[in-house]
């Protein structure tokens, strides 16, 4: 007969082995491919400035196209409305990378010197998940002349 030493041990490696399972079934999935929105032409505001609030959700930005005027400043409200994952905006080639918080929000601000269509992504990730960008948190951002 077994001690109860040996079957809780037992027991421990049976959850291990399971977790470890399901961890890397999902992490094989195919990953999620962005779903564009429709392009959101953030308005100029009387004093200059094109403004817009962007949600952050399980695995989305919305809204998730922004078009946006060249030299003329930019500012993003980044709210995040998770209640545990945090999540990041990043546009690499225009160097903002900015974290938000779960139930936080998030003002970030910066003028687009040149046209061009630029992706938006989450770089989050829980190892060895996927990533969130690879989940389909993904946009992007187009500035024109």
């Amino acid at each position: 007969m077994l001690s109860l030493g040996v079957v809780v041990s037992h027991f421990r490696l049976m959850c291990l082995a399971g977790l470890l399972l399901v961890m890397l079934v999902s992490s094989l999935q195919a990953a999620d491919v962005p779903q564009f929105g429709p392009p959101f032409v953030v308005p100029v505001e009387a004093d200059g400035v094109q403004r817009i609030t962007v949600i952050l959700d399980s695995y989305s930005y919305s809204p998730n196209y922004l078009v946006v005027q060249s030299g003329k400043p930019v500012e993003l409200t980044l709210t995040s409305v998770t209640t545990i994952t945090p999540h990041n905006f990043v546009i690499k080639e225009l160097a903002i990378e900015q974290d938000v918080g779960a139930g936080k929000t998030v003002p970030i601000k910066f003028t687009p010197t040149h046209p061009g269509v630029f992706p938006i992504y989450c770089d989050k990730r829980l190892w060895p998940l996927p990533s969130h960008r690879d989940k389909g948190m993904e946009g992007k951002l187009e500035v024109k002349p």
